[in-house]
């Protein structure tokens, strides 16, 4: 029974004193001071933890203000003047020419359907839609076609900055690249870029000037990734290789939905021109039939109020199949 009692007390004394050695040897051996003074090395201290935090907070606000900058620009920006409109078409046109040769148009059509003894209300609106709308509408057209040709290579000019960066060019540089060897519209856009800033004003600036010749939400996004480069700094060729990718899937994704709304891009056309087409071949086959439509008042007013009705189920039509992303 005491050497029961005896093996008891030693295991426990020997737990306790292990127990103890494993609380208090890190304090004998200094590993605790050394820890400490590892951590004081390591760890900024508060100094530097507010330079960082001040840092980060004035980098913020240059964003936020190169972002509210670029936002109210675009706002500005949604109803451009006539000049403007022509220049986003790559006409060279001034805005007088425009004018005076829509205005020659309009008196044309509406001289030459007044001499067909139709009436002169439908030559006044003939002529009207003749010199005013025709006109803006093979502008809107030519402005369009522009803009899809912009987007089909603008990747590929982003790309070549981006390798002329990580090959020493300055951004500069890079840009005189494309301003020279690139086809239209890029090199047109890229000139008129370093023409401005060669006048003096400074490259965000300048980049962002090429929204208002192109208002298209990829170069919107190019100037943004500039202006905020230029203010704040960072990896730029890292950026806009982002930029390109984001393009790209952009690109793909409006390829995606052209080939899904083709189906009911066709069937509004047909629907749209088939009154149209039974009209004249009605005309063609039975003239005397048909043609009570524009000589007799009754008729004039039933092919005005059904020219309406066509044009609402058009514009309706356009606007279920037109998908902005």
């Amino acid at each position: 029974m005491d050497k029961q009692m005896l093996a008891i007390v030693l295991l426990a004394t020997f737990c306790a004193g292990a127990f103890a050695w494993v609380l208090i040897y890190p304090y004998l051996s200094g590993e605790k001071e050394a820890e400490k003074r590892m951590m004081s090395v390591t760890r900024p201290g508060v100094p530097a933890l507010k330079a960082q935090s001040r840092a980060v907070r004035t980098r913020r606000e240059q964003v936020e203000s190169s972002l509210k900058e670029i936002e109210d620009r675009n706002k500005r920006n949604r109803s451009p003047p006539l000049h403007v409109r022509i220049t986003q078409a790559g006409v060279p046109w001034t805005k007088r020419q425009f004018i005076i040769g829509s205005a020659i148009l309009g008196l044309v059509v509406a001289a030459t359907v007044f001499f067909l003894d139709v009436g002169p209300l439908p030559a006044l609106g003939l002529g009207f839609a003749a010199g005013f709308g025709l006109p803006r509408w093979v502008l809107s057209y030519l402005k369009r076609r522009r803009e899809n040709m912009f987007l089909q290579r603008f990747p590929d000019a982003i790309d070549v900055v981006v390798r002329g960066i990580k090959s020493g060019l300055p951004l500069g540089d890079s840009l005189r690249v494309i301003a020279t060897d690139s086809p239209e519209p890029i090199r047109t856009e890229f000139r008129n870029i370093l023409e401005t800033q060669s006048v003096g004003l400074p490259l965000g600036e300048a980049c962002a000037k090429l929204f208002e010749r192109m208002p298209l939400a990829e170069a919107n996004f190019f100037a943004i990734v500039i202006a905020i480069q230029q203010k704040s700094g960072g990896n730029l060729s890292e950026a806009l290789g982002n930029l390109s990718k984001v393009l790209r899937d952009r690109k793909k994704m409006k390829g995606k939905i052209k080939a899904m709304s083709t189906e009911a891009t066709a069937s509004a056309a047909i629907i749209g021109a088939l009154p149209i087409a039974v009209m004249a071949v009605v005309y063609l086959t039975s003239p005397d039939y048909i043609t009570l439509l524009w000589t007799d008042r009754r008729g004039q007013m039933m092919l005005a109020a059904s020219a309406v009705w066509m044009s609402i189920g058009i514009f309706v039509m356009k606007k279920m199949i037109n998908f902005d992303f």
